[in-house]
C-alpha cells in the first residue's frame, strides 16, 4: 500500500473544558450508568456515549455498533484493497455495488450540485497529483505544475459518474473516489439511527463526525466546543462537522492546503475553519468541505434552502 497523507479533515472540535473527549463542559466523567466505547472508523478515532435504562441492552447495542462499522469500512476505506470503494476506483465500474455506497453519491451528488462542484469525491486523482509531487526529494513548495494539475482535473467531475443500484461506472480512465469528506459522516448516521432503534434516546457519538440523539440524561443538551474559538454549541439531535486548511499541509506549515478545489486545482481555502450543524453528520460533513471553497456571500445565499442547517465561519 502506498504511503500517502490522509485527506480526512481536521474535525477541530473540542466537547469539554476538562479535556475528556465529547464530553458536555463541566462534567467530570460519564456517568456510571453510561456505555461508552473508543475506536476508529475510517482511520479516525471514534467513541460512543450510549445512556439506556437497561445496561446490558447498551452493552448489545454498542457491539452491533461495532460490527455495522466494522462492516461500512468494507465499503468505503480508500485503504482496504478489497473494500467496494476501492474494487471500483481499481476497475472502473463496479456491478451490483452496496446499497450504502449508492447512497452516499446520491448525497454527494446533491452537495455537488448546490455548491457549484465545490464539494466533489471525484478528487482523488488530484490528491494523489499533489501527495506524488510532495513525495518527492526537492519539490517545488508551490505544488504540482500547471500540466500536473490541468491532467489530473481533466478526470474530476461528478457527472463523469454514472451510478444507480445496478451499477457504478466511470466514464474515463484513470478516475477515482475518495468519500473522506463524507464518508464518516454517513457511518456516524447509521450509528444514530441503529442506537435509535434499539431504543436509546440519550447519545453521543462521534464516529469521524459528531452527532447528538436527544438530550443529555439530566435533560440538558449535548455541548461541544470549536476550537480555537471558544464558542460552545448545544447539540440535541443535530450533527456538527467542521473543515480547516490547519489540519494538513503539504510539504509543511506554508504548503498547500489538503482541501483541494476541484474546480481549480489549488488547495487555497477561503476561510480559515467552517464549522457546520445540521439534522444529519453526512450532510454537515459534505458541506464543511464546500463551504471551505466558497464565498461568505454564496454560502450565505444557500442557507435559506437548506433546513436546519447553521454555519460558523473563522
Amino acid at each position: 500500500m502506498q504511503a500517502t497523507p490522509t485527506r480526512r479533515r481536521f474535525i477541530g472540535i473540542s466537547a469539554a473544558a476538562t479535556g475528556l473527549a465529547l464530553l458536555p463542559f463541566g462534567a467530570a466523567a460519564v456517568p456510571a450508568e453510561a456505555v461508552r466505547w473508543r475506536g476508529r472508523a475510517l482511520g479516525a478515532a471514534a467513541e460512543l456515549i450510549v445512556h439506556h435504562p437497561d445496561r446490558a441492552q447498551a452493552k448489545r447495542l454498542v457491539a452491533r455498533a461495532a460490527g455495522e462499522i466494522a462492516r461500512l469500512e468494507n465499503v468505503f476505506s480508500l485503504y482496504r484493497p478489497d473494500s467496494a470503494l476501492s474494487t471500483l476506483n481499481r476497475q472502473g465500474a463496479l456491478a451490483a455495488p452496496p446499497a450504502e455506497l449508492v447512497e452516499v453519491l446520491e448525497v454527494s451528488r446533491t452537495v455537488w450540485t448546490l455548491s457549484g462542484g465545490a464539494f466533489d469525491p471525484t478528487i482523488q486523482p488530484l490528491w494523489l497529483a499533489y501527495a506524488d509531487h510532495f513525495a518527492a526529494p526537492g519539490a517545488d513548495p508551490a505544488g504540482p505544475s500547471p500540466e500536473i494539475i490541468e491532467r489530473a482535473l481533466a478526470i474530476v467531475g461528478l457527472d463523469k459518474v454514472a451510478f444507480n443500484r445496478d451499477r457504478i461506472a466511470f466514464s474515463r480512465p484513470g478516475m477515482a473516489l475518495t468519500l473522506n469528506g463524507i464518508a464518516q459522516g454517513f457511518i456516524t448516521d447509521r450509528i444514530v439511527e441503529l442506537l435509535r432503534a434499539g431504543g436509546v434516546t440519550s447519545t453521543l457519538a462521534d464516529v469521524g463526525e459528531i452527532r447528538a440523539l436527544g438530550r443529555r440524561p439530566d435533560g440538558s443538551p449535548w455541548q461541544v466546543g470549536i476550537a480555537g474559538s471558544g464558542e460552545r454549541i448545544d447539540l440535541v439531535d443535530r450533527a456538527i462537522a467542521t473543515s480547516s486548511a490547519s489540519g494538513f499541509r503539504f510539504g509543511g506549515t506554508t504548503g498547500p492546503g489538503h482541501i483541494l478545489d476541484p474546480r481549480s486545482g489549488l488547495g487555497e481555502c477561503l476561510h480559515e475553519s467552517v464549522s457546520v450543524l445540521a439534522p444529519e453528520a453526512a450532510t454537515a460533513d459534505a458541506l464543511a468541505t464546500a463551504f471551505c471553497l466558497m464565498e461568505t456571500a454564496r454560502i450565505e445565499a444557500l442557507l435559506p434552502s437548506l433546513p436546519g442547517v447553521e454555519v460558523r465561519l473563522s
